[in-house]
């Protein structure tokens, strides 16, 4: 039996097992090289992504003491703060597949200007869209369920953070082309930076201390925005240095390409669509949870920010697997893109699965930390239960993902994240929720019916292999 398990793990996590004998295209990287390239680039982003999303959890955390209403105020913020930011998070998408596969064809030039089209698209489109959030929030907070309880709050945090959206996208947008090219630590100070800085005023002006005003909820969202606007510093500052791969001066060339913005707009364009359908999906399955009551919505968020740190780990290793699947194909080596993109996979199972074992350890105590609330703590802790098988799959299908946009196979990705997201998910919960009255518990099995499907879609897609011909 020992021998059979030994023979099954050597099978499962070598990498000459990895591909075909049919597609290799020369000598397959060993073990211990290629699992150090992977580690190497996936723990910063690892811990990139996770501080990225720490600072909405820990705001979360410390408004949570303010009492349930806040909690839900914050939540509510998210998915319209999300539709703000779709168009940003697709042009990271295509910034980061450009980038790494020019890393790979050794064109630094191209790369470059890569970033500086980029830049030229993200200050305007930032500037009006930051306006148009500005005016709407009361709107878009109704829209998103807001009810008397959280209305007020919830439109003062969002217009707060609708005047820093620049900082934040610019920002984002500068780490994706870093992670492109595999400098995945530029990304994680940046992050880091804009954590601490986020939790010191939060602590400084949820509640007043050391001669700070008591602004509560008004506070939390000051905090997140000069988090944001010093993550936005140090992203400049990593570009603006002559040592940086994608350095950018004021007497580069900032007129538009036609030829690299028909690049990104062939990349971006797909992903635009995969971003539309995730915001148009999130927001109509937040607005059937918002039906569920005060209490239900602050459990709901509450759990949904342990979700959002498996997402955040399997988005961390889902951008290394991006950035080594894009340089490996503009290397012409397909087969260890592959192999780069398996590794992630690996990766993503392991920490899956310590993640799932926290994940029932600690439900009841993680609610905790929200709340004080023992009815909000009891139904956070049934979700946290759910949540807790759910985590391998969202981190397999994330890491697969992150294969095909490497490739460029952005449009595959899309239509998938379309029918999985827009559709299954708030259907299906609009389905248990109130045709089968299962409430809470039935809005995470819809969840879980979507990840099923996402990752039956995505793995059938990948390991067919058609995506490593993809030229970008």
């Amino acid at each position: 039996m020992t021998a059979i398990l030994k023979k099954f793990f050597i099978r499962l996590f070598s990498t000459q097992y990895m591909v075909k004998e049919s597609l290799k295209r020369g000598e397959i990287t060993p073990n211990d090289e290629a699992y150090r390239v992977s580690f190497k680039i996936a723990l910063p982003a690892v811990a990139d992504m996770v501080s990225v999303n720490l600072i909405g959890i820990l705001s979360m955390l410390m408004v949570g003491r303010l009492g349930p209403h806040a909690v839900a105020a914050v939540g509510l913020t998210q998915q319209p703060r999300m539709i703000f930011m779709a168009i940003f998070f697709a042009l990271n998408i295509g910034v980061t597949a450009i980038v790494s596969r020019r890393k790979g064809e050794n064109n630094q030039d191209s790369a470059r200007l890569c970033l500086r089209q980029t830049i030229m698209i993200g200050v305007i489109l930032s500037s009006i869209l930051s306006v148009v959030a500005f005016f709407s929030s009361e709107f878009m907070m109704r829209f998103a369920g807001a009810n008397e309880d959280t209305l007020l709050a919830s439109t003062q945090y969002f217009r707060i953070l609708a005047a820093g959206l620049m900082f934040q996208a610019l920002s984002i947008m500068i780490c994706a082309a870093q992670r492109g090219v595999g400098n995945t630590k530029v990304t994680m100070y940046v992050n880091l930076a804009a954590i601490a800085v986020t939790v010191m005023f939060n602590f400084l002006l949820i509640e007043g201390r050391l001669g700070f005003p008591r602004l509560e909820m008004q506070g939390a969202a000051i905090a997140v925005l000069i988090g944001h606007a010093v993550g936005f510093l140090m992203a400049v500052h990593s570009i603006v240095k002559k040592s940086s791969y994608l350095r950018v001066s004021i007497k580069d060339k900032w007129l538009p390409d036609r030829e690299m913005l028909r690049s990104l707009s062939r990349i971006t364009s797909g992903s635009m669509v995969e971003q539309v359908a995730i915001r148009v999906g999130f927001f109509a399955y937040a607005i059937i949870i918002a039906g569920l009551g005060t209490e239900a919505l602050a459990a709901h968020h509450i759990a949904m920010q342990l979700l959002t740190i498996s997402f955040a780990f399997a988005d961390g290793v889902g951008a290394a697997t991006t950035a080594l699947v894009g340089q490996n194909l503009g290397k012409g080596r397909p087969d260890l893109a592959i192999m780069y993109g398996n590794i992630g996979q690996r990766f993503a199972m392991v920490i899956s699965i310590a993640l799932m074992i926290l994940s029932l350890l600690g439900h009841t105590f993680f609610p905790s930390l929200f709340t004080d609330d023992q009815s909000v703590i009891a139904a956070t802790s049934t979700i946290v239960i759910i949540l807790a098988f759910l985590q391998p799959l969202q981190m397999s299908q994330l890491v697969m993902a992150g294969s095909l946009r490497g490739a460029g196979d952005v449009k595959y990705v899309a239509f998938t994240m379309l029918l999985t997201i827009a559709l299954i998910r708030p259907l299906v919960s609009a389905l248990l929720i109130y045709v089968f009255g299962f409430g809470l518990v039935g809005a995470w099995l819809a969840i879980a019916v979507d990840q099923v499907a996402r990752l039956v879609m995505l793995y059938t897609r990948f390991s067919r292999g058609k995506w490593i011909h993809l030229r970008v």
